[in-house]
């Protein structure tokens, strides 16, 4: 069973850090893109950012491009979400995700298992 457990979220002013991260058990992890996405209320879920299966190469929405950065440990199954210079507009939930191949993809339906999300919320 494929489980995927988000940490790190929480409240922070404009301007601040916030790094999330994301446990993944049941699945070969090294195997796997990972990415993660967003969803504010009443919107979509959105792209955000992706790592392929080794770590080297990544992809990032244009909206956290230069402030946010994708990485991974695969010694500890983890995948990690650096948000750095955060704006009120990042408030949504965060999701992880497992890809179903090895190489980044930006559509949701590129990934087969998702996390339970964890919130984000940037004060003005």
């Amino acid at each position: 069973q494929v489980q995927l457990v988000e940490s790190g979220g929480g409240l922070v002013q404009a301007g601040g850090s916030l790094r999330l991260s994301c446990a993944a058990s049941g699945r070969t992890f090294n195997s796997y893109a990972m990415g993660w996405f967003r969803q504010a209320p009443g919107k979509e879920r959105e792209f955000v950012a992706a790592i392929s299966w080794t770590g080297g190469v990544t992809m990032y929405a244009d909206s956290v491009k230069g402030r946010f950065t994708i990485s991974r440990d695969s010694a500890k199954n983890t995948v990690y979400l650096q948000m750095n210079s955060l704006k009120p507009e990042d408030t949504a939930v965060y999701y992880c995700a497992s890809d179903k191949g090895r190489f980044v993809h930006s559509s949701t339906s590129a990934y087969d298992y998702w996390g339970q999300g964890t919130r984000v919320t940037v004060s003005s």
